[in-house]
């Protein structure tokens, strides 16, 4: 199925690994949200989430802290880093992950938009602005960096 590797479910968690999960079957319904609620939760332009069954969500170390944003839905989050996880609607038994909260977000890309009325007006334009790897703008070495982010992978 797309976005497993050697046969393993989907898995991801936050930035710091007090909170990992793994998905039971490969999620489906990838979209990206411009809703005014999404851009606060994601401070940024956009969110974008892919879904599965609620039962389809096993929670490997930790559990989100949750925010219910709204009377139809709640979002979880690492209560350690912040990181945005999911969104559930109360309405529905499913649950949806941030795709970028997976260890391979590129398996899980968008098909639709949703909540275009809020999208931001420079969004176009910002994405056409000349783009540049990490490695041209921000010199360091690996050992100065000390990077705290956990690695996209179980361990």
């Amino acid at each position: 199925m797309a976005g497993e590797t050697q046969g393993l479910k989907p898995t991801g968690g936050c930035q710091c690994g007090a909170v990992r999960y793994a998905l039971t079957v490969s999620p489906g319904g990838s979209n990206i949200c411009h809703c005014r609620m999404c851009q606060k939760a994601g401070g940024s332009p956009f969110m974008a989430f892919t879904g599965v069954p609620a039962n389809d969500i096993v929670w490997t170390r930790g559990a989100p802290k949750v925010f219910v944003s709204s009377a139809v839905a709640e979002r979880g989050f690492c209560g350690d880093c912040g990181t945005p996880l999911t969104y559930r609607p109360f309405a529905h038994d499913r649950i949806a992950v941030t795709i970028c909260s997976l260890d391979n977000p590129a398996a899980f890309p968008p098909t639709r938009q949703l909540g275009v009325e809020s999208k931001v007006a420079w969004l176009d334009a910002a994405l056409a602005l000349p783009a540049r790897p990490t490695s041209d703008w921000r010199k360091f070495d690996d050992e100065a960096l000390a990077s705290r982010q956990h690695p996209d992978r179980e361990t």
